[in-house]
């Protein structure tokens, strides 16, 4: 099922590139642009017109060839992206819109409506739900009523299936554009009056964070600019989505640092089969393109951080602290660090992630003990 979407996808944009540039498309056309079979072409393209995607624009005429169009080059969908990940009973929904207004409404809606959803953040385009696992029924509506919320979370396995209650421009997106999301497997719909009930089906991904640190020497480099390469690095790989980049101030008094003193973590959600390589391949690449051998990275498995870790991180930016403490952190919050002293300020990224900017630019804040779920 998963595979048959993924590729409604991306010959769907295929077409509607087409149609947008020359008006229509034949099926050599379409062969030749997908890389594939032309038989599997010309299935595509019956498929798709039996769905009411495209239309026959020409009919074929002698050596002439069959023309065709995609029914509208309006976006078909303003969901890029819809995935998931889990950690325990909770579990973090990631839904990245190609409209931040969009993505704003949603978010808004969705915790005005309560159920299953416990905190929103948006960040652009991102928008980051955490839930918990379970059902709570909601009502739907117009305002002051919310017009969309999700009424269950529900952990099968492989996948996270989210019951999603909706009206009015909710429950279009929901029908006709969640779908084509990438990340998501499957959407089933049930229509009751005006109300849209459906179930989104997305894998149950594991959060991932790392956390990067002295990269850099004063004759180059920068860490920020690295974990940047590292998440575009990782994220060509099979079963990694990318989630975040961010900067952290640490301590602006430890006397060996190239500028302020900050380090770096990226977010990223994997297959719980691609962990151990994830973590082989971010040393092998930040190994091989710091500047510094002192450089280090912490990885941390799970989006839920022990208040304890959260103290370690006040203490980067307030103490100058040594690499034995930053070990016996790391083993006691099963925190995986490795390469040189950069461990220290990696792991106290690591400590201070899911924290807002405001916190993470400004080395004069304390870091708050009690962390964000």
């Amino acid at each position: 099922m998963t595979g048959v979407l993924e590729h409604r996808r991306t010959y769907l944009r295929l077409m509607r590139q087409f149609t947008l540039d020359n008006g229509f498309f034949t099926v050599s056309e379409f062969q030749n642009a997908a890389q594939i079979p032309r038989s599997t072409a010309q299935d595509w393209v019956n498929r798709l017109v039996s769905e009411g995607c495209i239309v026959i624009r020409g009919g074929k005429r002698g050596r002439s060839a069959a023309t065709y169009a995609a029914i509208s080059a309006v976006p078909q969908s303003t969901c890029r992206r819809l995935f998931t990940t889990v950690d325990g009973e909770r579990v973090e929904i990631y839904h990245d819109c190609m409209s931040g207004a969009c993505a704003a409404y949603c978010g808004y809606h969705h915790l005005l409506a309560g159920g299953m959803i416990t905190s929103v953040e948006r960040d652009g385009t991102l928008l980051r739900e955490c839930a918990r696992i379970g059902r709570q029924d909601i009502d739907v509506g117009l305002l002051p009523l919310p017009a969309v919320g999700v009424t269950a979370i529900q952990n099968e396995g492989q996948y996270i299936i989210q019951h999603i209650r909706s009206i009015g421009g909710p429950a279009y997106s929901l029908s006709d554009m969640m779908a084509h999301a990438d990340g998501v497997c499957k959407v089933d719909i049930h229509h009751t009056g005006s109300t849209t009930d459906g179930k989104v089906w997305t894998r149950a991904l594991r959060h991932v964070t790392i956390g990067i640190d002295d990269t850099d020497t004063k004759e180059g480099g920068a860490t920020f600019a690295l974990a940047l390469a590292l998440l575009t690095h990782v994220s060509g790989m099979k079963g990694v989505l990318p989630i975040a980049h961010h900067v952290v101030m640490l301590n602006p008094s430890v006397y060996r640092k190239t500028a302020g003193n900050s380090a770096s973590f990226i977010e990223i959600a994997v297959e719980p089969e691609s962990c151990a390589g994830i973590i082989e391949r971010s040393k092998k690449f930040i190994a091989g393109e710091s500047h510094s051998p002192d450089w280090g990275i912490a990885v941390r498995r799970g989006f839920i951080l022990p208040a304890g870790l959260r103290e370690f991180g006040n203490l980067v930016r307030t103490e100058i602290v040594t690499r034995p403490v930053a070990e016996a952190a790391a083993e006691r919050f099963g925190v995986q660090i490795f390469g040189g002293n950069g461990v220290i300020g990696a792991l106290g990224a690591v400590a201070m992630s899911r924290l807002p900017h405001e916190i993470l630019l400004d080395p004069t804040k304390d870091v708050p003990i009690t962390p964000q779920a």
